[in-house]
């Protein structure tokens, strides 16, 4: 794809930035422009290709990633490709997650009413709504830690949870998170930490395995969550706004990872407010707002 690019003499690479920070940044700057993941994709493996053929850095051969990454974008334009359209969409597996008439309560509030949901194999699914819709505790129903008052939950057995709320423990190490979860699902050590880190680069950290979990900040915190939960390669994964404390390249891999996820045929069921997500799914699930409660009726009339 870059070869649109080639005759330009190199430009000025840019001082202090790692091969790995380049690639990351033009990751961001190609999905800021509306490129879809997996035309991002193509287009960093391109430019790792060339870079490695010519022996030399991604910043020496083709400059800042922000300007590459707005010539490349020009590029498709002038070569007829729209950089905004979508991927084909992949064909699209058997039911792994179905949702027949679940109703939900917290306490005497009713949070969740009468749903019905579907995930499929190699596909993305968000849920949406207002501050109370019940977005967690749909996915917590999904994972079989809170129980429906009503309806039913088929789902594969296969699968993956990352809270909103993580459940780390501080105390203990990156790598014995990875060997606690790893052993839950029957790896063995050396498999789980050695998965663990590979997802865990692929979000932008490499980490220190000796590491106290609890001195981390909580952008990795939630790295490390984010890890636990695709640590067995399930099929589905539940994921309550995953972007939690991730910055905006790590944002990006994120959702890189989302899509290798969705390509392998995965399926992803992830909560999420920020509307710019929206564009990256295959199917959205709006929550009705949530019904004020009897009590809540009685204290806003007090109150007044």
């Amino acid at each position: 794809m870059s070869a649109a690019l080639r005759g330009q003499s190199p430009r000025r690479p840019e001082a202090g930035l790692t091969d790995a920070a380049w690639y990351r940044s033009l990751t961001c700057e190609l999905r800021a422009r509306g490129l879809h993941p997996q035309e991002v994709e193509r287009a960093v493996t391109d430019a790792r290709a060339e870079t490695t053929a010519a022996g030399t850095t991604p910043a020496a051969l083709l400059g800042p990633a922000v300007l590459y990454a707005r010539e490349l974008a020009s590029a498709l334009k002038e070569d007829g490709a729209d950089p905004h359209r979508r991927a084909p969409e992949p064909m699209l597996g058997p039911v792994i997650l179905r949702v027949r008439g679940v109703t939900a309560r917290r306490g005497r509030r009713t949070v969740l009413s009468d749903l019905d949901l579907t995930v499929r194999r190699g596909e993305v699914v968000a849920v949406v709504g207002a501050n109370g819709a019940g977005k967690s505790t749909l996915l917590q129903v999904c994972a079989g830690l809170l129980h429906a008052a009503s309806g039913s939950v088929e789902r594969t057995d296969r699968f993956g949870y990352a809270p909103q709320l993580d459940a780390l423990a501080p105390l203990l190490t990156v790598d014995e998170h990875l060997r606690l979860f790893g052993a839950a699902d029957g790896a063995g050590r050396a498999h789980s930490i050695s998965t663990g880190h590979r997802i865990l680069q692929r979000l932008g950290w490499r980490p220190d395995g000796g590491q106290a979990v609890g001195t981390l900040s909580g952008g990795t915190q939630q790295k490390l969550n984010l890890a636990l939960a695709q640590l067995a390669s399930p099929e589905l994964l539940l994921l309550d706004e995953p972007y939690q404390g991730l910055d905006a390249l790590a944002y990006e891999d994120l959702w890189m990872l989302i899509e290798a996820w969705r390509s392998s045929g995965a399926g992803v069921l992830l909560v999420t407010h920020l509307l710019r997500d929206i564009d990256f799914v295959d199917r959205v699930v709006e929550l009705p707002a949530p019904e004020s409660s009897t009590e809540d009726r009685i204290a806003t009339e007090h109150a007044a």
